[in-house]
């Protein structure tokens, strides 16, 4: 084989700088390599790093405000119902006293007994009555026979009167035709003077039967006066002597019996005496056909009841029904005690199914024009400053605001007054969130 001739020194120099400039060429573009790649990675990572600090900081912060569940107040419905406790009591009750005092007869109704105005009840024996009627009739009698006799003696003075004036007429002439005689001369003057006082005792007569005329006259008077009192007085004892018949006043139930036969009643009104004397009540009687159901409306809701409004009532013990009752009156005044409107309503008891006494839940459907808010009683605050709710405010801090609480429907409350509804309410403040404290709100699922 041919040998190959040993290369030259120049040629060697010549390689040698070739390789080195070829080693430069490529640590340089492996520099401009790293510088690219170390650029590019820069860009991509810096944002990321700084998104990651911005999370890490929001997680540091979200770790340290609380959360909170917040709702918003609603609107109540315009209609709503209402049901309130009443009482039963009848349109007509009274109790019956004795106006005539005696001893009791009979009795002729008891306990439970309907009856029917003016039916009798009972009777009573009072001879006391008896008599003074018979007293008040002779004393009657007497005086129109003193006022007949009073008019006979009127009679007998105008009679008398009139004679008086004839005689006194007669006398007159008499003097004065004497009187003109003794002028003439005819008669002498003693003749005339004789006429003259004729005359003058007629003229005397008149006047005393002009006043036993008058005096008869005043004696009527009296004695019809007297004929009216005594007439008067027979009336008043004829109307106590009737009392001793004991009458329904109107028409209704017996629902109680006081007295037995043979009791002593007074008359008047009183309590019950023990001993069975005295002033006692004899019945009581109450009318069924109408009832009246009483019931005491809270305050923030008695401007909406209006007269004439019908309500439903129904009673425990009748389950099945339900009675129409209408408002007929309130009282007009709250009772300070309470704040309630006393409402009285009207309710048709025909067939007597309803009974005085009874308890009765009454539901009135009311139409407000001002709805409340509602929210739920846990969103309620009660301390020294009174019944509050906690607020958010636009920087997300807590506010305690004072409201008013109208109907409590168990899990949820009224507010009357102390909202927009454009609150942001917590659902269920505790301790810790105390007012200013900064919070995160997190909006309540239904």
């Amino acid at each position: 084989m041919d040998s190959q001739p040993p290369p030259s020194p120049d040629s060697q120099q010549q390689t040698i700088s070739r390789k080195q400039r070829r080693g430069i060429g490529r640590i340089g573009w492996a520099v401009l390599g790293a510088v690219f790649f170390g650029s590019l990675l820069l860009i991509g990572i810096l944002p990321r790093l700084s998104q990651r600090s911005e999370l890490q900081a929001a997680v540091k912060e979200a770790s340290t405000v609380p959360s909170v569940n917040v709702i918003t107040p609603r609107r109540a419905a315009a209609t709503t119902n209402l049901e309130l406790p009443g009482s039963v009591v009848a349109l007509n009750q009274t109790t019956i006293y004795a106006r005539s005092t005696g001893y009791l007869r009979r009795w002729y109704a008891d306990i439970g007994d309907r009856v029917r105005a003016g039916q009798l009840l009972a009777e009573i024996d009072s001879p006391d009555i008896d008599q003074q009627v018979l007293q008040a009739k002779a004393e009657l009698a007497q005086a129109q026979a003193n006022v007949l006799q009073s008019r006979a003696s009127l009679a007998k003075g105008v009679s008398d009167l009139k004679q008086a004036r004839a005689n006194l007429l007669i006398a007159r002439q008499t003097w004065l035709r004497w009187s003109v005689l003794v002028k003439q001369g005819a008669v002498p003057q003693q003749d005339a003077d004789t006429r003259y006082a004729t005359y003058q005792a007629n003229l005397a007569n008149v006047e005393a039967a002009q006043n036993t005329v008058n005096s008869d006259s005043a004696n009527i008077k009296a004695a019809q006066a007297n004929v009216y009192a005594s007439q008067a007085n027979f009336q008043r004892n004829t109307v106590l002597q009737s009392y001793k018949k004991i009458t329904a006043p109107f028409s209704g139930v017996i629902t109680a019996r006081n007295v037995n036969t043979g009791v002593l009643i007074s008359a008047g009104s009183g309590n019950t005496n023990t001993s069975n004397t005295g002033n006692t009540s004899l019945y009581t009687i109450a009318a069924y056909d109408k009832l009246n159901v009483n019931v005491n409306v809270p305050q923030s809701l008695s401007p909406s009841l209006q007269t004439a409004q019908t309500a439903q009532i129904t009673v425990t013990e009748l389950p099945q029904r339900v009675f129409t009752g209408k408002v007929v009156r309130t009282s007009n005044a709250i009772d300070p005690n309470t704040r309630t409107l006393l409402t009285q309503l009207e309710v048709q008891n025909s067939d007597a199914t309803l009974r005085p006494g009874m308890y009765a839940t009454v539901k009135f459907a009311i139409n407000r024009a001002n709805t409340p808010f509602v929210v739920p009683d846990s969103a309620l605050v009660i301390n020294a400053g009174g019944t509050q709710v906690a607020t958010l405010t636009k920087d997300q801090t807590v506010h305690y605001q004072k409201v008013a609480v109208g109907r409590d429907y168990g899990t949820e409350v009224e507010i009357t007054s102390g909202l927009t509804g454009n609150e942001s309410l917590i659902a269920t403040p505790t301790v810790d969130e105390t007012e200013g404290l900064r919070v995160q709100p997190v909006a309540q699922t239904k």
